[in-house]
């Protein structure tokens, strides 16, 4: 289990997270939605520990994570929305590296590999590969331990509509097992077919967090968290003076 408690951190004069509280529960899928800048990113860099905040706290089943070092990683699995890997190592040398790194095992190599097709990928560099084998890298990097806590960032941009299929059924069943998976997307589509909570944010500030049933209902329709997010968007902005207006396009659905 995450637990996040009164997060605070600025950059200069840009607050990317102001006060923001959530969690997210063992055997669940929690979604953090909102427009560019909202401080997703920021966010997700404190729970990993690239960054660290100015105020708050972050726990990791009940213990606090500076209390031991960022240990809590070793239980970790992240997938970014742009895999960065060395571009020379081949897939079979990268897997090997990560491997001897955590110092464990993969319990689900194989298997993952076999799912997602990566078998004739194995021994091409890894700067070779398309964008979505990439991804599908990354999906096997962040899985093949069986991680705890799951968190994945644009999970499923490049993956073609067989293997995100795949992914999907992959995560629930992950989740169905115990794990806590956190995840990012602007496809809100994708969040009402995968995630058991939400986390609305917005100028750094948690704007909602609870159910997806109960987000939904804040809807006219009541039927879906794009459709509430949406709307929730479009009245604050008529709301705002013209001078506070977000520009055109900077509000990603």
């Amino acid at each position: 289990m995450i637990r996040l408690v009164d997060l605070k951190k600025s950059y200069a004069a840009v607050n990317a997270l102001n006060g923001v509280s959530a969690q997210v529960k063992p055997g669940s899928i929690t979604g953090i939605v909102g427009p560019n800048g909202c401080g997703k990113t920021t966010l997700i860099k404190c729970i990993l520990g690239l960054v660290v905040p100015d105020q708050g706290q972050i726990f990791v089943d009940g213990v606090e994570v500076h209390s031991r070092g960022w240990r809590h990683r070793e239980n970790l699995g992240y997938m970014p929305q742009n895999p960065e890997f060395p571009g020379n190592l081949r897939v079979n040398e990268l897997l090997e590296m990560m491997a001897d790194i955590r110092g464990v095992a993969p319990q689900s190599r194989s298997e993952l590999i076999d799912r997602f097709e990566v078998q004739p990928f194995l021994d091409r560099p890894f700067g070779t590969l398309s964008g979505g084998t990439k991804q599908k890298v990354a999906v096997v990097s962040a899985l093949m331990f069986n991680p705890k806590i799951i968190i994945l960032d644009e999970p499923t941009v490049g993956l073609d509509p067989v293997s995100a299929r795949r992914f999907k059924d992959l995560i629930k069943a992950r989740a169905a097992s115990g794990a806590a998976v956190l995840l990012v997307s602007h496809i809100l589509s994708e969040m009402d077919q995968l995630v058991d909570n939400m986390v609305f944010m917005l100028e750094g500030r948690v704007e909602f967090s609870g159910a997806a049933s109960d987000l939904r209902k804040l809807s006219e329709e009541g039927l879906s968290i794009e459709s509430a997010v949406i709307q929730f968007l479009e009245r604050r902005e008529q709301a705002l003076p013209s001078s506070r207006k977000p520009l055109s396009g900077e509000v990603r659905s």
